[in-house]
């Protein structure tokens, strides 16, 4: 197993790089110069920036930034740096990226661990209950609540909630913004954790809601498929409770596609992250990155990208792995030759 971690981890890096290539060459083909930002007008008032800013300091600016290079110079810098574990400076204020990053990025990413335990924990037992009470009036509300969750778009969701279930006006059941509430320094252990989780609960339903209603319809059709096999006959034939032949064999089988789904549902939830995170502002790197965008920052949103990028490969790599506990069947070194 040690030697196919490795092998898959070298495979990352040309896929790694190419990434980073294509999202490197889209951020310069973005309207927008950093150095006009930087200097207090946008893109489009560059006519009138000679006016509150010389031309010379605008250059100036650029040339810091390192924007007077051709685009594959900028490339290669940025990569020479990358290597050096150096992602550069904000051009909003001049702070370290990685440190900017360090601080959000377990924010993130608990939120998005959280978000795939809630999902498959919910998304499993929905699909195998919806599978094994084919057309009964519990799995007829369960597929219906199912379509009607992953059709509704989480930012309008999530509008809804702030605007009746965090309004005084209406009912105040949840905060509409941040995750800790004030005079939280001053809070008790059990009071701390539980005023995020206070703040928390609102985010992570709207976060998950989409992704656990997708996987219990994936899991039941999994399910579906595997009960119709000849072994589960065989087994329901030998006189073995439901409960046996549905949790011993098939369950186990009817997980590798849902295993499978990892890989996609990760780059969901972090890109997911960045509309929730603004919405509730929650000062993880969904919403470092908008505020970067926004702001033409290409080092922070190169190393943002980058990040989610590797957390994208590392799930990818966790779900071939995780191949092996559900089927052992499964070798690594056949796999990897």
């Amino acid at each position: 197993m040690i030697q196919y971690i490795i092998k898959r981890i070298f495979l990352f890096i040309p896929t790694l790089l190419a990434i980073t290539l294509i999202a490197f060459a889209l951020t310069r083909l973005a309207p927008g110069d950093p150095a006009a930002v930087k200097s207090g007008v946008g893109a489009e008032g560059a006519q009138s920036a000679r006016s509150a800013i010389s031309k010379k300091s605008i250059e100036l600016w650029r040339k810091q930034m390192r924007l007077d290079l051709p685009v594959w110079q900028q490339y290669v810098y940025w990569l020479g740096d990358i290597v050096q574990g150096n992602f550069g400076v904000s051009f909003q204020d001049q702070r370290p990226i990685v440190g900017k990053i360090m601080e959000r990025l377990p924010i993130t990413l608990t939120m998005n661990i959280l978000a795939v335990l809630i999902s498959y924990i919910v998304a499993i037992p929905l699909g195998m209950y919806a599978a094994t009470h084919q057309n009964t009036i519990g799995e007829k509300i369960a597929g219906f609540a199912s379509f009607a969750l992953y059709s509704l778009p989480p930012f309008w969701i999530a509008s809804m909630a702030i605007s009746f279930i965090c309004n005084p006006e209406y009912y105040y059941i949840f905060p509409n913004h941040g995750i800790n509430s004030n005079g939280y320094e001053f809070m008790s252990g059990w009071q701390q954790l539980g005023d995020k989780l206070w703040h928390l609960i609102l985010p992570m339903l709207i976060y998950t809601y989409g992704s656990f209603a997708y996987l219990s319809r994936q899991m039941r059709s999994a399910m579906l498929e595997t009960v119709r096999q000849d072994y589960i006959r065989t087994a329901r034939a030998k006189g073995l409770k439901e409960r046996t032949v549905i949790f011993k064999h098939a369950l186990r089988n009817s997980l590798i596609p849902i295993i499978t789904l990892l890989a996609s549902i990760l780059p969901g939830l972090i890109g997911g992250s960045v509309i929730i995170e603004t919405i509730f502002s929650i000062p993880g790197l969904g919403d470092l990155s908008f505020k970067g965008l926004v702001a033409r920052d290409y080092p922070m949103i190169m190393a943002v990208f980058t990040f989610s990028a590797i957390l994208t490969l590392a799930g990818i790599l966790m779900s071939d792995i995780l191949y092996s506990f559900v089927d052992p069947r499964i070798a690594f070194d056949k796999k990897s030759n």
